[in-house]
């Protein structure tokens, strides 16, 4: 018997499960997030799924993690110093776009060199000049990335700058052509300094987590999630982090995958703060053409193609009160709900809420509490408007209304907020599920006070905006089946090419047709795919969203922890990509790792590089450890009729290796 150990590290909770034969989960828990120290949350989890499991950490015999780490640090801004060397580039070409917003700050060193678009050389490489620049960077820089123009029709100029940077220097370096085999030099050259970038944080993670797993006697290979779902040894990762992007979602659509054995689907996966949205054909994952999209960067990593909205559990319950009867909007904003922040500080939550509903008015903070993430000795670095703020909020929470003196005060506290300093505490749909008793995690009194205060605000007409508070909990949980179903509709339209009708809001069209219209005319509109619905809270709401849709909403036992399972039920998976091109009649030119080759024929030209690939991915994947490898080839070959004669012009040739991991039994 061998037991598999899977980790989701989440924006709040940690995952684990345990997995036998690839076949059956043993046990799975949970554990909060430790956002200082991801380590800690994964030890913790990790011993949990052990105590409920009662089975001996010597027994697991490979583990995997998949991590929003390499996501949020890019989101966020994250990340080391690092410094590009640019071979055969114009400035203004790699500024236009976008590569300042990746270097911030960070050293651009731009050297003649490069190749052209048929491999040849186009500039002579200086290395005595490039020592010369590598003495001039200094020492502060914990990594490199070298990008060469048409470096994936011939590497040879980046591999001769990476060994002189490894060898004066001894640090980490990337090199374009090793992260993708497309054309498109600044688009790599972004993608390569943000992997740079990156190699620091994942390579601490990674050895944070072996230690942890070590420490609670667990010894057997991590392996971690890539973007597009496939998993990758860990020591790939340290290598490339950059592919570790989009790992959450990622697991979460071969987790969905495994537990439902659906070949297409939908798949909508509710957190706290967001919910994402991919397809599933032909039961695997739509990859990204364009590359995964991370914050303001588009990379040339292959991952899943993912459809993200801020909308979950935990989103801020607002009032539009345009109109005469107002209405509810939900997020994007991620705030505390209610019934948890009466758990923490249940004396100043609940007199707080009940001194508001016996008014029987609601102000504009009313049910609205603000918490600070910080003691006071670590107020050193902020302003004084700030210090201020601060010192008013003291140590735990504080209700809203009347705490601050004015307009500059409230917007000192949301610049606060943004950067995680404070958090704000009000009515969210979590609430709402406790009132109606859909959910008992927290405190439910608290929740039913808060939505009585927020049933006091009146309408453009001056009536109450709900008679009591049951009745807008359901007003709440309508709006977020309505704002889920806005979701999965966008997306299933740009699924199916409709791209002008991706805000549906104030389509009537469609919205008679959800509400079944039938009087002179009749019209139905629905998912013509089932939907999967992930998440800790989709038992609770994605019911009502199958029915708004008309679609069998498929909501499978253990889809809480559906990431872990993802990140246990992969398979190993390495793709090389090679060209051939015809720089003249009659030469088909091969551009390999290993340089060009020039053959007579283009079949065997095709032959070769086929050859050449699938060593190479085949290699790849028997080294991150897949047992039972499978090859798959795609080939695209580009030509064109002149006078009734094929020429040809260009071919693509991608081999995929692939296999499940490789088991030893103890």
């Amino acid at each position: 018997m061998t037991i598999s150990l899977g980790i989701d590290t989440g924006g709040t909770y940690t995952d684990a499960v345990l997995m036998e034969e690839n076949k059956i989960i043993i046990a799975s828990s949970k554990a909060l997030t430790t956002k200082h120290d991801l380590s800690i949350g994964i030890g913790e989890a990790v011993q949990e799924v052990l105590e409920n499991s009662q089975k001996k950490a010597s027994e697991i015999v490979m583990s995997s993690l998949s991590t929003t780490l390499a996501t949020n640090a890019l989101v966020e801004g994250q990340g080391e110093k690092v410094g590009l060397f640019a071979i055969g580039f114009a400035r203004k070409d790699l500024e236009r776009h976008g590569l300042s917003a990746a270097m911030k700050e960070d050293p651009i060193v731009i050297v003649d060199g490069g190749h052209t678009h048929s491999g040849e050389e186009k500039t002579p490489l200086n290395l005595g000049e490039i020592d010369k620049l590598i003495n001039d960077l200094g020492d502060d820089l914990s990594a490199f990335a070298v990008v060469s123009s048409f470096a994936t029709r011939n590497p040879s100029h980046e591999i001769l700058v990476r060994d002189l940077i490894r060898k004066k220097t001894g640090k980490p370096v990337t090199c374009s052509s090793d992260l993708s085999a497309r054309l498109n030099g600044p688009k790599r050259a972004i993608t390569s300094v943000l992997n740079a970038r990156l190699i620091g944080l994942i390579d601490r993670l990674i050895c944070a987590s072996k230690f942890k797993l070590q420490a609670l006697g667990i010894n057997a290979p991590l392996m971690v999630v890539r973007g597009d779902g496939a998993l990758i040894s860990s020591d790939v990762a340290q290598e490339k982090p950059i592919e570790t992007i989009l790992s959450g979602p990622a697991a979460s659509i071969v987790g969905a995958q495994w537990l439902t054995n659906e070949a297409d689907a939908i798949i909508s996966d509710i957190g706290g703060t967001t919910t994402d949205i991919a397809i599933l054909r032909n039961g695997k994952p739509k990859i990204d053409p364009n590359g995964a999209k991370v914050g303001a960067f588009r990379t040339m990593v292959e991952a899943v193609a993912m459809s993200t909205t801020g909308l979950g559990g935990d989103s801020e319950v607002h009032i539009s009160k345009d109109g005469l009867e107002g209405a509810l909007f939900l997020g994007p904003s991620r705030i505390m709900p209610i019934a948890l922040a009466a758990i923490n500080w249940p004396d100043v939550i609940i007199p707080t809420l009940e001194n508001q509903v016996a008014s029987e008015k609601c102000g504009e903070y009313d049910a609205k509490f603000v918490i600070p993430t910080l003691v006071k000795s670590k107020f050193d670095n902020f302003n004084n408007r700030e210090v201020s703020v601060l010192e008013k909020i003291g140590d735990g929470a504080k209700p809203l209304e009347g705490l601050l003196s004015n307009r500059l005060e409230l917007a000192t506290m949301h610049r606060l907020v943004s950067r995680g300093i404070l958090i704000m505490s009000g009515v969210t749909p979590t609430d709402a599920s406790h009132v109606l008793g859909l959910s008992k995690s927290w405190n439910v009194g608290a929740s039913q006070l808060a939505l009585k205060v927020f049933a006091n605000h009146r309408k453009g007409s001056g009536e109450y905006l709900s008679p009591e508070a049951s009745s807008l909990a359901q007003l709440i949980i309508d709006q977020l089946t309505r704002q889920t179903g806005s979701a999965l509709i966008n997306v299933a339209l740009k699924e199916d090419g409709y791209d002008d009708f991706i805000s549906i809001e104030d389509n009537w069209l469609i919205n008679h047709g959800l509400n079944h219209h039938n009087k002179t005319f009749f019209i139905n509109f629905g998912l013509g795919l089932p939907v999967i619905g992930l998440g800790a809270s989709a038992s609770t709401y994605y019911p009502k969203v199958g029915e708004h849709l008309s679609t069998n909403m498929i909501i499978p036992k253990y889809s809480s922890v559906a990431n872990a399972i993802g990140a246990v039920a992969g398979r190993i998976s390495f793709k090389c990509s090679g060209t051939v091109t015809s720089p003249t009649n009659g030469c088909f030119r091969l551009h390999g790792k290993n340089g060009l080759e020039d053959f007579a024929s283009e079949h065997e030209a095709l032959k070769v590089l086929e050859s050449y690939l699938s060593e190479q991915a085949s290699s790849k994947a028997r080294l991150s450890g897949a047992d039972e490898i499978d090859i798959q080839v795609s080939k695209e070959i580009r030509s064109s009729d002149i006078e009734n004669q094929r020429m040809f012009m260009e071919a693509e040739i991608s081999v995929t290796a692939s296999g499940r991991p490789r088991i030893t039994s103890s």
